[in-house]
C-alpha cells in the first residue's frame, strides 16, 4: 500500500476519536465544546461529531482500502486514536478546571 495511504488513515482516525465526544455529547442532550463557540448546542455538536464521522469515512473508504489486522494500517489507526485522544484529552481537560 502506498505511504499516503497510512497518512490517510492515521487522519481519519483522529476525525473518528474527535468525533465521538461531540456526538455522544450531543445526543446525551448536553452542552459541549466546538470550534464554533464554547460550550454549544446539543444539535451543534451532534452535528460536528457526525461531520467528523464523515470525514474520517470518506477518508477510510477512499484512500486506499482499510484493512484492520494487518500491521501497517492497524498500527496507523491506533497511533491516530492515541495522539488525538492525548490530545482532546488535555483540551478538554482544561475546560474542565
Amino acid at each position: 500500500m502506498p505511504w499516503i495511504a497510512y497518512i490517510a488513515h492515521f487522519i481519519a482516525a483522529a476525525f473518528l476519536t474527535n468525533g465521538i465526544p461531540h456526538f455522544v455529547n450531543g445526543v446525551s442532550g448536553q452542552r459541549f465544546r466546538t470550534p464554533f463557540a464554547m460550550p454549544s448546542s446539543p444539535t451543534a455538536n451532534v452535528v460536528w461529531g457526525w461531520a467528523n464521522f464523515l470525514v474520517a469515512f470518506l477518508l477510510f473508504a477512499n484512500i486506499g482500502p482499510l484493512y484492520i489486522g494487518t500491521p501497517g494500517d492497524t498500527i496507523f489507526v491506533a497511533a491516530g486514536m492515541l495522539v488525538t485522544g492525548i490530545l482532546l484529552a488535555r483540551i478538554f481537560g482544561s475546560d474542565a478546571n
